[in-house]
């Protein structure tokens, strides 16, 4: 994939993964062959904003943790009603790193 298609990739979704990723992203997308696989990859990412607005209205019941695909952790939140709302309270901070950290292994993992 041409290098201005990649920076193009990496500004409209940069906020979508973690600030010091973003050399090893680039290094992938631009092995990728296919720039609509490479589009399509990018287009899947969780935004952290809507993981944290999850996070303050659904929190308790797992419901962001869901969102970003950490089931196992949706699952202990939802039975335990967010950590007798202490895990709640705790998860509104680090939702918004955890999406992220979340975003990057779904790139590396697809390309």
């Amino acid at each position: 994939m041409d290098s201005e298609r990649v920076e193009q990739l990496l500004l409209i979704h940069g906020s979508k993964l973690p600030p010091g990723s973003f050399d090893i992203v680039r290094e992938k997308l631009c092995r990728c062959n296919d720039a609509t696989r490479a589009s399509i990859v990018m287009s899947q990412l969780k935004d952290p904003t809507i993981s944290l607005i999850l996070s303050i209205l659904l929190g308790y019941f797992g419901v962001d943790r869901f969102y970003i695909g950490s089931v196992g952790i949706g699952v202990g939140k939802l039975l335990t009603c967010g950590g007798a709302y202490i895990w709640w309270i705790v998860d509104i901070f680090l939702i918004m790193d955890a999406t992220r950290d979340k975003n990057l292994e779904t790139i590396l993992t697809l390309l």
